[in-house]
């Protein structure tokens, strides 16, 4: 796992940003368009809003590009604000200039919701696998919607809410009574199935979580820490973030003393 801890919030985003701009770009040069996997959450809004500058100013081109979200509320209107379906097109969809039609939320309206939970892995699959999936963390180390004790090999399912995410989720409601119970996932396994994984997080309130991602034991009670387990994956913290890692100066010597290879 790659640690990158910057100074400021500003700077996770922009680093981020510049991560997956740099994917778009290569997966272009191959020839093909890149699959990227999108949260939602406080954490990314500052990357996609990085983004979506690179876009406006036409340094960055996303034809063609697609993408899945990560989760979506059970039984919510897809026309309700806090549906993942309408934030994801305000903060994603039309800001980076992403054809709708490539981007895909799970369903939480299914009549059938086990199936479309399947539907939306095979819909993943199809796609070629997602090339980049960005990620924030729950203060109780849940990413998506996976809460603790998440099985470590789960794919895309129904969840029940842990009634603390459910209180921190109460602020983009009009009461706490109105945020879902339930919600769709991908699963921690879906999310390892990702080439890469790109997770930022800012903020003190973060700071314990991000400790048992990174330093702490793999174990289902922090989800996150699934990450350990990742071929490739890259957390971003601001220094808030990054307050409770004890090896918070090797991972700042390490990315100042990064390998090269002789060509």
């Amino acid at each position: 796992m790659r640690v990158v801890i910057t100074d400021t919030s500003a700077h996770v985003a922009q680093f981020a940003a510049g991560i997956i701009a740099d994917e778009i770009a290569q997966r272009r040069a191959e020839g093909r368009a890149a699959v990227l996997g999108v949260a939602t959450g406080s954490s990314p809004l500052g990357t996609y809003a990085e983004l979506a500058a690179l876009v406006e100013s036409g340094e960055l081109d996303t034809t063609g590009v697609s993408a899945f979200a990560l989760d979506e509320y059970v039984g919510i209107a897809l026309d309700h604000p806090e549906s993942y379906h309408t934030v994801i097109d305000t903060t994603v969809t039309k800001p980076l200039a992403l054809d709708p039609a490539r981007v895909h939320v799970p369903d939480g309206l299914a009549d059938d919701l086990a199936a479309a939970c399947e539907a939306y892995d095979r819909a993943i699959v199809d796609a070629g696998g997602i090339d980049l999936q960005l990620l924030g963390i729950g203060a109780n180390g849940h990413i998506g919607f996976n809460e603790p004790t998440s099985s470590l090999s789960s794919r895309t399912r129904i969840k029940t809410l842990d009634p603390r995410t459910r209180e921190a989720n109460a602020r983009f409601f009009a009461s706490a009574d109105e945020v879902p119970v339930h919600c769709v996932t991908q699963g921690l396994g879906t999310i390892l199935d990702s080439r890469r994984a790109l997770l930022v997080a800012q903020g003190a309130g973060k700071a314990d979580a991000v400790a048992h991602m990174i330093e702490g034991p793999l174990a289902a009670i922090c989800p996150a820490s699934a990450l350990q387990l990742h071929r490739d994956a890259i957390v971003v913290l601001d220094r808030a973030a990054a307050s409770k890692l004890e090896l918070a100066d090797y991972y700042e010597y390490i990315e100042a003393n990064q390998p090269t290879q002789a060509g």
